[in-house]
């Protein structure tokens, strides 16, 4: 399963378990983070596709650290004219892992694991209850 996710004004293709490095984000590190704007899901060959974001598809992931990217040289020269400038600069970036994509399908999963996990802790305590007795 892979999203296509829009931020910072450029599209990132992500999978779980993915680490991508964005444009400086306001997180703090070990904080989850959520995407919200997915352009496209592929889920077990199923794509959907938004028009122009998909509804109810969120992608969740936890920020791993902040950074400055490799120096990039900015060199300015006119010939014959004995200009020259050089300056370099260091895009800040953040580092996410991508923890998890919630669609619909698993939306709907994680809620009856909910409920059987909320019935079976009721089940231990009635059970819990008559042992006790």
């Amino acid at each position: 399963m892979y999203a296509i996710i829009e931020t910072c004004g450029k599209q990132y293709k992500v999978a779980e378990g993915d680490v991508v490095f964005f444009e400086k984000l306001d997180a703090e590190v070990d904080q989850k983070y959520v995407f919200d704007k997915v352009i496209l899901v592929s889920e077990d060959g199923k794509v959907q596709v938004g028009n122009p974001y998909v509804k109810g598809v969120k992608v969740e992931g936890k920020v791993v650290s902040h950074g400055k990217g490799k120096k990039i040289i900015v060199f300015k020269m006119k010939p014959k004219k004995n200009y020259r400038r050089k300056q370099g600069h260091r895009q800040p970036y953040t580092k996410i892992e991508i923890t998890k994509i919630i669609t619909a399908t698993t939306k709907s999963l994680e809620e009856k694991e909910n409920v059987e996990t909320a019935q079976a802790s009721k089940t231990a305590a009635k059970k819990g209850e008559a042992v006790k007795k």
